[in-house]
């Protein structure tokens, strides 16, 4: 099984005529089994193809076209049109929405993920590459180009959350090469506010029966990681959870901003030390090094399996 898309999943790509959604699309098609990617969107230039896939002026074209529900929609176009992009799909009945685009306004961000609410749907981002579930399909830039992607992601046990899309790959690869495989993973985005938190994501992998544990990317700033070790502590969590947190010297550094809209610190909650001391009482295991997260995992899954 899989968390939130499978090799079913039907998406659109918002933006589609754009030189990285362009790449992007060839991306997805070529991974896997190959994405089912129904149609792009891109007022003004209905008629035209990308990659085989038709383009249309609007999404509700494209529904139509396809004669039935889209599942899901990749959002490519610009910060100041993002916001109508994702409504206009929310609008048309797409209920999975991962937002590629950086750089948009927090206001619109947090009426997206209102909106989003409302239709019972999910974003995923923004600034982030989406969702990989390996050897089947992607949803996003993750991973880049096919073959890199099928070189750093197999099939297997753990769950891959991260704030960083290019470390989202970097863990997975390092699990895969130690001979740990992944039943999901999904680039969360690094913004201040996200569609889907650390938290938010927990439940549906909680429930999927072939994931054994989960491996998170994290960064200071914000309060994902307080959630995530409240909703772990509240629901029992069966899974065990490795962590790897960049920036901790910033502690040190009081005034930087690290990476990431979301890593700007406000407080002591906020800080490496103060994350790392709440992720540990809810039992999560923050690794120092990223080498060290395969053998972590690994000895906490058996000790599980043993209890």
């Amino acid at each position: 099984m899989s968390i939130l898309i499978n090799e079913e999943t039907t998406f659109i790509v918002q933006g589609i005529t754009g030189r990285e959604a362009v790449n992007l699309t060839r991306e997805c098609l070529d991974y896997g089994k190959g994405a089912k990617v129904v149609g792009g969107v891109t007022p003004g230039r209905k008629g035209r193809e990308v990659h085989g896939v038709p383009v249309f002026d609007t999404v509700a074209q494209a529904v139509a076209h396809h004669g039935g529900p889209i599942d899901g929609s990749v959002v490519t176009v610009p910060p100041a049109f993002t916001k109508d992009a994702v409504f206009e799909a929310l609008q048309n009945g797409i209920k999975i929405i991962v937002i590629v685009t950086e750089r948009i306004p927090r206001r619109d961000v947090a009426q997206m993920v209102e909106l989003a609410a409302m239709h019972d749907a999910r974003i995923i981002g923004p600034n982030c590459l989406g969702i990989i579930v390996p050897d089947v399909i992607k949803m996003g830039g993750i991973g880049g180009p096919a073959k890199d992607a099928a070189k750093a992601y197999t099939p297997g046990t753990i769950g891959v959350i991260s704030r960083s899309g290019g470390m989202t790959t970097e863990m997975s690869s390092t699990l895969t090469a130690a001979g740990l495989g992944q039943s999901t993973a999904v680039s969360i985005g690094g913004d201040a506010i996200i569609g889907s938190a650390y938290a938010e994501l927990m439940p549906l992998f909680e429930a999927d029966e072939q994931t054994q544990g989960i491996v998170i990317y994290t960064e200071p700033g914000g309060r994902m990681e307080a959630q995530l070790a409240q909703w772990v502590t509240e629901n029992n969590s069966r899974l065990p959870i490795v962590a790897f947190m960049a920036g901790r010297f910033m502690d040190e550094m009081p005034g930087m901003s690290f990476g990431h809209a979301g890593t700007i610190v406000e407080g002591k909650e906020d800080t490496a030390t103060e994350k790392i001391a709440r992720l540990a009482e809810a039992g999560i295991t923050v690794a120092e090094e990223i080498s060290e997260i395969p053998d972590i995992i690994r000895q906490k899954i058996a000790e599980r399996s043993a209890a």
